[in-house]
């Protein structure tokens, strides 16, 4: 493929901003996300996520999809440049990136911008630590149609690459919202008449006998000190998952995805399609 690129190595400064964004080691207040491979920027596209940088290494691509997909960044991107295949490897992490690598711009949802109608499922995240686990929420909420995730006692960036990969890209779609103060979330959610339900695993309310109807927000606590006292204080229902076996409890991720989708069920306006 022809493109017409200023090529760059190592040592330029997109290349360092590239390996501290993997990395996470840097300040990152504007909000950059590194992605790679075309599945990664397939979702790019489709979001409209903005795209600062696009780095392509020609010689690794493979595909003629891939091929398309370098010349509509080149179009898109703020700057882009060509690497070797040696830089390549030295900022991705995947074996094969399909030679195609950018810096986008995470959104920055408001929460102004959040509307609800009738019915709406909101998940809240309080203290979540492992990036893995909020990006596998976030694509469980795209997978029933939550309208948006409310972050409190936040413990990772949004913009972790592992977040990325854990939603398969939903981090770039499903609106988030973050709150300083525990009950500055909790009004909020008051102010917009959601039920809030605490996931417990000593509640006294089985999940599957919960009322979801209407605007319903559920609550999980991080993994290693569950639901943060401000909760508990407000006086909210709990609601539990039984546990058939030895286990006393469930991976947040997988309690997060048996509770929504008995939301939705209950809330319905959602059919979705076989996978």
């Amino acid at each position: 493929m022809d493109l017409d690129l200023q090529q760059i190595g190592l040592s330029h400064p997109r290349i360092k901003q590239i390996v501290d964004l993997q990395r996470n080691t840097a300040s990152n207040r504007a909000g950059m996300l590194p992605v790679e491979g075309l599945w990664a920027h397939n979702v790019v596209r489709e979001t409209g996520t903005q795209v600062e940088v696009f780095l392509c290494c020609p010689e690794a691509i493979y595909s003629d999809e891939a091929k398309l997909r370098a010349t509509q960044l080149v179009a898109i991107a703020e700057t882009s440049y060509r690497i070797s295949e040696k830089t390549l490897a030295r900022i991705t992490e995947r074996d094969k990136p399909d030679g195609l690598v950018s810096i986008v711009r995470m959104p920055n949802w408001q929460r102004g911008d959040i509307e609800f109608g009738e019915t709406a499922l909101v998940l809240v995240a309080d203290g979540l630590e492992i990036p893995g686990n909020l990006g596998t929420l976030l694509r469980t909420m795209d997978a029933v149609a939550a309208d948006c995730m409310v972050l409190t006692n936040r413990r990772t960036r949004m913009s972790h690459p592992k977040v990325f990969r854990g939603s398969h890209g939903m981090s770039l779609s499903v609106p988030t919202v973050d709150f300083d103060e525990v009950t500055e979330a909790i009004d909020w959610l008051a102010g917009h008449d959601f039920t809030v339900y605490l996931a417990d695993t000593e509640s006294a309310v089985d999940y599957r006998k919960a009322d979801y109807r209407g605007r319903v927000a559920i609550v999980m606590g991080s993994e290693r000190f569950g639901i943060s006292r401000p909760w508990y204080e407000r006086g909210y229902g709990g609601i539990f998952i039984p546990m058939l076996g030895r286990s006393d409890s469930l991976n947040v991720s997988v309690s997060a995805s048996v509770l929504l989708y008995q939301a939705r069920a209950t809330l319905g306006g959602a059919e979705g399609r076989p996978r």
